[in-house]
């Protein structure tokens, strides 16, 4: 990507040669597949919106198909009645500059196969992605996946004889002429070392929990000294480091202690967490991590905090995968271990969960509208993949007084 950063001046200005360093690759084209549709259709209208704020005559005649009320291109995603599949494209993609947006942790989709309801696993959608990259190849002047959630990123290093599941996803998807990979919050950022030569970026929630807390939180205050961020365990530490480092408050982390004579599920269970912090008698605290899977080691961590005296407990993540429905966090809620849980909307969350009076939606839809923006122009995407100098205006406007 060019150096060049991006604003909404950047149109009227030319390089000696007459030629705009900030001209679109190609008119944008979203494509969803099975289960991300609605998240599209709102990302679709803020990139509308975010156009619609600057542009030019100029710029609509020089780049035809640059503005239009609808980005989205229709792809037909069939499943034969033995479980097979292909894709079809309904609309020209020639010249695009195409986003695919993948859920791959949507279990709500369904199909027939050999007369039984099947639900779609991450490795279906998998499939459906790779399928839709096929039928593009070569019409598409560029194709860039978004996919919030990375594909096995859970297999992300080997530990005795295992597969390498990411990093041969990623491997596959820049064979495939995959220019941009686009995800958040990925579980280890350094599976990024087996696509040396492609873009790959995974982006932080960061600001857009913070803003979001902020609003479901009237009395929220990081500058009274009782606050504390905790990490769930020691590999998710420089996650919450992050987060105590930009608002000035003390870190406090979990470790887990597993019997490693005992393998169930393919992992050592865990024993009990053991914290190692100052005291939080008082405090408010926001335990952060990735995702919530079971749940069932965050409420451990939670209820150990109100243990501890903890005055409330926040949870913050980036993707709520409830995996094991939320009929435990109703109960913790109900008993008081917790008080609110932050997620985004990046990925399919159960109707009950959005109705849960605990949990708190965190919209992704124009950051990524505006991310689409950006990379359309190869602009620098420094700003908004550090938000660092946002969260510290948030801070400001609050009226917060860090460190």
């Amino acid at each position: 990507m060019t150096s060049a950063s991006f604003d909404d001046k950047s149109y009227s200005r030319y390089n000696q040669y007459g030629e705009n360093p900030m001209a679109p690759v190609g008119p944008i084209g979203l494509i969803s597949l099975v289960g991300s549709g609605d998240f599209t259709e709102k990302v679709n209208y803020y990139l509308n919106k975010r156009r619609s704020e600057y542009q030019q005559e100029a710029l609509v005649h020089t780049y035809p198909g640059f503005f239009r009320s609808d980005y989205r291109i229709d792809v037909d995603n069939t499943r034969f009645s033995s479980g097979e599949g292909k894709a079809v494209v309904k609309n020209t993609v020639r010249g695009h500059d195409l986003y695919i947006i993948s859920d791959v942790m949507n279990c709500s989709c369904t199909y027939k196969m050999f007369g039984q309801e099947n639900r779609m696993s991450p490795d279906d959608h998998y499939q459906d992605l790779k399928r839709v990259i096929l039928a593009c190849s070569g019409k598409a002047r560029r194709i860039n996946v978004i996919m919030p959630f990375l594909y096995e990123s859970r297999q992300h290093k080997r530990n005795s004889r295992e597969s390498l599941d990411c990093a041969f996803a990623l491997e596959e998807l820049y064979n495939l002429g995959v220019a941009n990979i686009i995800t958040f919050d990925a579980h280890d950022e350094r599976v990024a070392n087996a696509i040396p030569l492609s873009g790959f970026e995974s982006l932080p929630a960061t600001y857009q929990i913070l803003k979001e807390m902020y609003k479901q939180i009237p009395d929220l205050s990081f500058s009274n000294g009782k606050f504390m961020v905790v990490s769930p365990d020691e590999g998710g530490i420089t996650r919450a480091m992050y987060f105590a480092s930009i608002l000035g408050v003390p870190l406090g982390t979990f470790y887990k202690r597993r019997d490693y004579t005992t393998v169930v599920n393919g992992r050592n269970p865990i024993i009990a967490h053991e914290f190692l912090g100052d005291s939080v008698e008082g405090m408010d605290i926001l335990i952060v991590d990735d995702m919530i899977s079971s749940g069932d080691s965050m409420l451990d961590i939670a209820k150990a905090m109100k243990e501890r005296g903890a005055r409330r407990v926040f949870c913050a993540v980036t993707f709520g995968l409830f995996t094991e429905g939320i009929a435990n966090f109703d109960k913790a809620y109900a008993d008081g271990v917790f008080d609110k849980v932050f997620a985004t909307n990046l990925i399919y969350r159960r109707p009950e969960l959005l109705e849960a009076p605990w949990f708190a939606d965190v919209n992704m839809c124009k950051f990524v509208a505006l991310l689409i923006d950006a990379i359309n122009h190869d602009a620098s995407l420094s700003n908004l993949i550090n938000p660092t100098e946002k969260i510290k205006a948030l801070l400001e406007a609050k009226g917060e007084k860090i460190g």
